[in-house]
């Protein structure tokens, strides 16, 4: 994927279990667990391009969010805050080889932000 896209959608869920049997009746997606995100159950859209997690909500996590693929988590963040934005978690690793950060535009809305390879097979 290139800079800007949509990479992923977290679907912010009390209870993994209950919304992995709704999610996958409802919409046909395929929802497996990986290791090491064992409490993070990752769906797939039948078009086998739209994906996303069914992560645990919180109390700063409860809407969906869109994640968008950058170059630079870093340069990235400075630019947010730049134009006016808020970064809400700084950049974190995901793999040895893939990081996420939060971020917050002027109207309130979150998106995340990843850079990296993950590879979960």
């Amino acid at each position: 994927m290139a800079h800007g896209d949509i990479t992923h959608v977290d679907i912010p869920v009390a209870d993994t279990q209950r919304a992995t049997e709704f999610y996958g009746a409802l919409f046909g997606w395929r929802i497996e667990t990986y290791p090491g995100f064992e409490d993070y159950p990752m769906w797939r859209a039948p078009n086998e391009v739209s994906g996303g997690g069914l992560a645990p909500r919180s109390e700063g996590f409860t809407q969906p969010r869109s994640t968008v693929e950058v170059d630079s988590i870093e340069k990235t963040l400075a630019d947010v805050e730049r134009l006016g934005g808020t970064v809400l978690a700084g950049k974190s690793p995901i793999t040895e080889t893939s990081w996420w950060a939060v971020v917050e535009d002027p109207d309130g809305n979150q998106i995340g932000l990843y850079e990296g390879v993950t590879e979960t097979s």
